[in-house]
Protein backbone atom coordinates (compact mmCIF):
# COMPACT_ATOMS: atom_id res chain seq x y z
CA UNK A 1 0.00 0.00 0.00
CA UNK A 2 1.42 3.37 -1.06
CA UNK A 3 -0.06 6.64 0.16
CA UNK A 4 1.46 9.94 -0.95
CA UNK A 5 1.24 13.40 0.58
CA UNK A 6 -0.31 14.68 -2.66
CA UNK A 7 -3.11 12.14 -2.34
CA UNK A 8 -3.80 13.16 1.28
CA UNK A 9 -3.75 16.85 0.35
CA UNK A 10 -6.27 16.25 -2.44
CA UNK A 11 -8.48 14.17 -0.12
CA UNK A 12 -8.49 16.78 2.66
CA UNK A 13 -9.02 19.69 0.26
CA UNK A 14 -11.96 17.93 -1.41
CA UNK A 15 -13.54 17.11 1.95
CA UNK A 16 -13.11 20.65 3.28
CA UNK A 17 -14.21 22.51 0.16
CA UNK A 18 -17.04 20.15 -0.81
CA UNK A 19 -16.04 19.51 -4.42
CA UNK A 20 -13.13 18.46 -6.58
CA UNK A 21 -13.27 21.69 -8.56
CA UNK A 22 -13.04 23.83 -5.37
CA UNK A 23 -10.23 21.62 -4.12
CA UNK A 24 -8.42 22.17 -7.39
CA UNK A 25 -8.68 25.93 -6.99
CA UNK A 26 -7.30 25.71 -3.44
CA UNK A 27 -4.40 23.51 -4.51
CA UNK A 28 -3.92 25.33 -7.83
CA UNK A 29 -4.38 22.12 -9.75
CA UNK A 30 -6.80 20.95 -12.42
CA UNK A 31 -10.02 19.34 -11.18
CA UNK A 32 -9.10 16.16 -13.03
CA UNK A 33 -5.75 15.98 -11.18
CA UNK A 34 -7.51 16.24 -7.81
CA UNK A 35 -10.13 13.63 -8.62
CA UNK A 36 -7.42 11.30 -9.95
CA UNK A 37 -5.39 11.68 -6.74
CA UNK A 38 -8.45 10.90 -4.63
CA UNK A 39 -9.38 7.92 -6.80
CA UNK A 40 -5.84 6.56 -6.54
CA UNK A 41 -5.93 6.99 -2.76
CA UNK A 42 -9.18 5.04 -2.58
CA UNK A 43 -7.61 2.28 -4.66
CA UNK A 44 -4.49 2.17 -2.50
CA UNK A 45 -6.54 2.06 0.72
CA UNK A 46 -9.15 -0.34 -0.65
CA UNK A 47 -11.90 1.96 0.65
CA UNK A 48 -14.44 4.33 -0.82
CA UNK A 49 -13.83 7.77 0.76
CA UNK A 50 -16.51 9.71 -1.13
CA UNK A 51 -19.97 8.82 -2.36
CA UNK A 52 -20.41 10.25 -5.83
CA UNK A 53 -24.15 9.64 -6.09
CA UNK A 54 -25.07 13.30 -5.71
CA UNK A 55 -24.04 16.51 -7.44
CA UNK A 56 -21.02 16.89 -5.15
CA UNK A 57 -18.93 14.13 -3.53
CA UNK A 58 -19.97 13.33 0.05
CA UNK A 59 -17.76 11.65 2.61
CA UNK A 60 -18.55 8.07 3.44
CA UNK A 61 -18.28 6.80 7.01
CA UNK A 62 -14.78 5.53 6.22
CA UNK A 63 -13.92 8.89 4.65
CA UNK A 64 -15.07 10.78 7.75
CA UNK A 65 -12.91 8.58 9.97
CA UNK A 66 -9.82 8.81 7.79
CA UNK A 67 -10.17 12.56 7.27
CA UNK A 68 -8.98 13.22 10.83
CA UNK A 69 -6.03 10.89 10.36
CA UNK A 70 -5.09 12.59 7.11
CA UNK A 71 -5.19 16.00 8.77
CA UNK A 72 -2.85 14.75 11.52
CA UNK A 73 -0.37 13.41 8.95
CA UNK A 74 -0.37 16.68 6.98
CA UNK A 75 -0.06 18.71 10.16
CA UNK A 76 2.95 16.69 11.32
CA UNK A 77 4.50 17.11 7.88
CA UNK A 78 4.25 20.88 8.28
CA UNK A 79 5.66 20.56 11.79
CA UNK A 80 8.62 18.54 10.50
CA UNK A 81 9.33 21.18 7.87
CA UNK A 82 9.11 23.91 10.51
CA UNK A 83 11.50 22.10 12.86
CA UNK A 84 13.97 21.55 10.02
CA UNK A 85 13.79 25.23 9.05
CA UNK A 86 14.35 26.23 12.69
CA UNK A 87 17.41 23.98 12.96
CA UNK A 88 18.74 25.35 9.68
CA UNK A 89 18.63 28.84 11.22
CA UNK A 90 20.66 27.52 14.20
CA UNK A 91 17.74 27.97 16.61
CA UNK A 92 18.11 25.86 19.75
CA UNK A 93 16.21 22.58 19.81
CA UNK A 94 15.61 22.86 23.57
CA UNK A 95 15.99 25.43 26.34
CA UNK A 96 15.88 25.12 30.12
CA UNK A 97 15.12 28.26 32.14
CA UNK A 98 15.35 28.34 35.95
CA UNK A 99 13.22 31.06 37.58
CA UNK A 100 13.10 31.94 41.26
CA UNK A 101 9.57 32.21 42.72
CA UNK A 102 10.48 35.79 43.55
CA UNK A 103 9.82 36.66 39.88
CA UNK A 104 6.11 37.55 39.53
CA UNK A 105 4.41 34.62 37.84
CA UNK A 106 1.75 36.87 36.24
CA UNK A 107 4.52 38.38 34.07
CA UNK A 108 5.59 34.98 32.74
CA UNK A 109 2.42 34.11 30.81
CA UNK A 110 2.61 36.96 28.30
CA UNK A 111 6.37 36.66 27.93
CA UNK A 112 6.29 32.95 27.12
CA UNK A 113 3.21 33.30 24.90
CA UNK A 114 5.31 35.65 22.75
CA UNK A 115 8.18 33.16 22.92
CA UNK A 116 5.90 30.35 21.71
CA UNK A 117 4.84 32.43 18.72
CA UNK A 118 8.41 33.47 17.93
CA UNK A 119 9.97 30.02 18.42
CA UNK A 120 7.17 27.44 17.97
CA UNK A 121 9.58 24.53 17.52
CA UNK A 122 11.77 25.04 20.60
CA UNK A 123 11.10 22.60 23.41
CA UNK A 124 11.04 24.55 26.68
CA UNK A 125 11.48 23.40 30.27
CA UNK A 126 10.79 25.82 33.13
CA UNK A 127 12.25 25.10 36.56
CA UNK A 128 11.39 27.00 39.74
CA UNK A 129 14.28 26.62 42.19
CA UNK A 130 15.11 29.16 44.88
CA UNK A 131 17.95 31.65 45.36
CA UNK A 132 21.40 30.08 44.93
CA UNK A 133 19.89 26.91 43.49
CA UNK A 134 19.23 28.92 40.30
CA UNK A 135 22.88 29.85 39.80
CA UNK A 136 23.99 26.29 40.61
CA UNK A 137 21.79 24.94 37.81
CA UNK A 138 23.16 27.45 35.30
CA UNK A 139 26.73 26.89 36.45
CA UNK A 140 26.38 23.12 36.14
CA UNK A 141 24.78 23.28 32.69
CA UNK A 142 21.36 22.05 33.81
CA UNK A 143 19.79 25.39 32.85
CA UNK A 144 20.58 27.74 29.97
CA UNK A 145 19.28 30.88 31.69
CA UNK A 146 18.42 31.75 35.26
CA UNK A 147 16.35 34.44 36.94
CA UNK A 148 17.14 34.89 40.62
CA UNK A 149 17.46 37.38 43.40
CA UNK A 150 20.83 39.06 43.51
CA UNK A 151 23.59 36.82 44.80
CA UNK A 152 26.29 38.73 46.62
CA UNK A 153 29.03 36.26 45.66
CA UNK A 154 28.17 35.19 42.12
CA UNK A 155 30.53 32.61 40.54
CA UNK A 156 32.93 34.32 38.11
CA UNK A 157 31.84 31.96 35.31
CA UNK A 158 28.38 33.53 35.27
CA UNK A 159 27.33 36.73 33.55
CA UNK A 160 24.45 38.74 34.98
CA UNK A 161 22.09 41.64 34.31
CA UNK A 162 19.73 43.34 36.77
CA UNK A 163 16.18 43.09 35.42
CA UNK A 164 14.16 44.62 38.24
CA UNK A 165 13.39 44.89 41.92
CA UNK A 166 10.83 43.05 44.05
CA UNK A 167 9.77 44.50 47.42
CA UNK A 168 9.54 42.09 50.34
CA UNK A 169 7.03 42.78 53.09
CA UNK A 170 7.15 41.65 56.68
CA UNK A 171 3.93 39.77 57.45
CA UNK A 172 2.43 37.88 60.36
CA UNK A 173 -0.95 36.37 61.26
CA UNK A 174 -3.73 38.45 62.77
CA UNK A 175 -3.39 36.74 66.15
CA UNK A 176 0.41 36.96 66.26
CA UNK A 177 1.97 39.16 68.99
CA UNK A 178 3.67 41.33 66.33
CA UNK A 179 0.25 42.34 65.00
CA UNK A 180 -0.80 43.92 68.28
CA UNK A 181 1.51 46.94 68.69
CA UNK A 182 4.20 49.01 67.04
CA UNK A 183 7.17 46.71 66.49
CA UNK A 184 10.79 47.45 67.32
CA UNK A 185 13.68 45.66 65.62
CA UNK A 186 14.64 43.76 68.76
CA UNK A 187 11.08 42.43 69.03
CA UNK A 188 11.48 40.58 65.73
CA UNK A 189 14.38 38.61 67.16
CA UNK A 190 12.19 37.17 69.91
CA UNK A 191 9.65 35.51 67.60
CA UNK A 192 10.08 32.59 65.22
CA UNK A 193 10.93 33.62 61.67
CA UNK A 194 9.97 31.50 58.66
CA UNK A 195 12.51 31.78 55.87
CA UNK A 196 12.51 30.49 52.33
CA UNK A 197 15.00 27.64 51.98
CA UNK A 198 17.24 26.84 49.03
CA UNK A 199 18.59 23.30 48.84
CA UNK A 200 22.14 24.60 48.84
CA UNK A 201 23.46 25.81 52.17
CA UNK A 202 25.11 29.07 51.10
CA UNK A 203 25.25 32.56 52.51
CA UNK A 204 22.23 33.75 50.50
CA UNK A 205 20.00 31.42 52.46
CA UNK A 206 20.81 33.29 55.66
CA UNK A 207 20.88 36.85 54.35
CA UNK A 208 17.42 37.78 55.67
CA UNK A 209 17.72 35.93 58.96
CA UNK A 210 16.78 38.14 61.92
CA UNK A 211 15.29 35.91 64.62
CA UNK A 212 17.08 33.51 66.89
CA UNK A 213 14.63 30.73 66.03
CA UNK A 214 14.00 29.95 62.35
CA UNK A 215 11.99 27.48 60.32
CA UNK A 216 13.10 26.85 56.73
CA UNK A 217 10.41 26.22 54.09
CA UNK A 218 10.96 25.56 50.38
CA UNK A 219 7.91 27.51 49.19
CA UNK A 220 6.76 31.11 49.56
CA UNK A 221 3.15 29.90 49.31
CA UNK A 222 3.48 27.40 52.17
CA UNK A 223 5.28 30.04 54.24
CA UNK A 224 2.18 32.26 54.05
CA UNK A 225 -0.05 29.41 55.19
CA UNK A 226 2.19 28.92 58.22
CA UNK A 227 2.23 32.65 58.92
CA UNK A 228 -1.57 32.68 58.68
CA UNK A 229 -1.71 30.08 61.47
CA UNK A 230 0.55 32.08 63.77
CA UNK A 231 3.59 29.81 63.53
CA UNK A 232 5.91 32.74 62.84
CA UNK A 233 6.53 35.88 60.79
CA UNK A 234 8.17 36.15 57.37
CA UNK A 235 9.47 38.33 54.55
CA UNK A 236 7.37 37.65 51.44
CA UNK A 237 7.00 39.43 48.10
CA UNK A 238 3.98 41.58 47.27
CA UNK A 239 2.83 39.48 44.32
CA UNK A 240 2.84 36.23 46.33
CA UNK A 241 0.87 37.86 49.15
CA UNK A 242 -1.67 39.31 46.71
CA UNK A 243 -2.27 35.95 45.01
CA UNK A 244 -2.34 33.83 48.17
CA UNK A 245 -5.65 32.54 49.64
CA UNK A 246 -4.09 33.35 53.01
CA UNK A 247 -3.92 37.10 52.23
CA UNK A 248 -7.08 38.11 54.19
CA UNK A 249 -5.60 36.56 57.34
CA UNK A 250 -2.23 38.32 57.10
CA UNK A 251 -1.09 41.57 58.71
CA UNK A 252 1.77 43.91 57.89
CA UNK A 253 2.93 45.04 61.36
CA UNK A 254 3.45 48.69 62.19
CA UNK A 255 7.25 48.93 62.25
CA UNK A 256 9.06 51.54 64.31
CA UNK A 257 12.32 51.21 62.39
CA UNK A 258 11.25 51.02 58.74
CA UNK A 259 8.38 51.58 56.27
CA UNK A 260 8.08 47.82 55.79
CA UNK A 261 9.50 47.26 52.29
CA UNK A 262 12.82 45.52 51.62
CA UNK A 263 13.57 45.66 47.88
CA UNK A 264 15.45 42.67 46.46
CA UNK A 265 17.19 42.90 43.08
CA UNK A 266 16.27 40.37 40.39
CA UNK A 267 19.04 39.28 38.06
CA UNK A 268 19.23 37.31 34.84
CA UNK A 269 22.24 34.96 34.84
CA UNK A 270 23.95 32.85 32.18
CA UNK A 271 27.20 30.96 31.69
CA UNK A 272 29.82 33.10 29.92
CA UNK A 273 31.40 30.12 28.15
CA UNK A 274 28.19 28.73 26.65
CA UNK A 275 27.13 30.78 23.62
CA UNK A 276 23.43 31.41 23.17
CA UNK A 277 21.41 30.81 20.05
CA UNK A 278 18.55 33.01 18.79
CA UNK A 279 15.94 31.69 21.26
CA UNK A 280 18.05 32.25 24.40
CA UNK A 281 19.17 35.65 23.12
CA UNK A 282 15.53 36.61 22.54
CA UNK A 283 14.64 35.56 26.11
CA UNK A 284 17.50 37.58 27.53
CA UNK A 285 16.30 40.69 25.73
CA UNK A 286 12.69 40.19 26.80
CA UNK A 287 13.49 39.60 30.47
CA UNK A 288 15.64 42.75 30.42
CA UNK A 289 12.90 44.79 28.71
CA UNK A 290 10.22 43.68 31.21
CA UNK A 291 11.91 45.58 34.09
CA UNK A 292 9.97 44.17 37.03
CA UNK A 293 9.21 46.89 39.56
CA UNK A 294 10.01 49.72 37.12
Amino acid sequence: MTVSMEQLQAFVAAAETGSFSAAGRRLRKAQSAVSTQVANLETDLGLELFSRAGRNPALTAAGQRLLEEARVVLDRREHLIGVASSLERKVENRLVVAIDELYPEHALGALFADFAREFPYVELELLFPLMEDVSRLVLGGSADLGVMWRQEALPVELGFQTIGWVPLKLVCGRAHPLAKARVEWEELKRHRQILVAARSDGVEKRRLRVAAEVWWVESHWVILEMVKHGIGWAFVSDHVIAASPAAPDLVTPDLQFDDGDWPVALELVWHKQRPHGPAAAWLRDRFAAARIGG
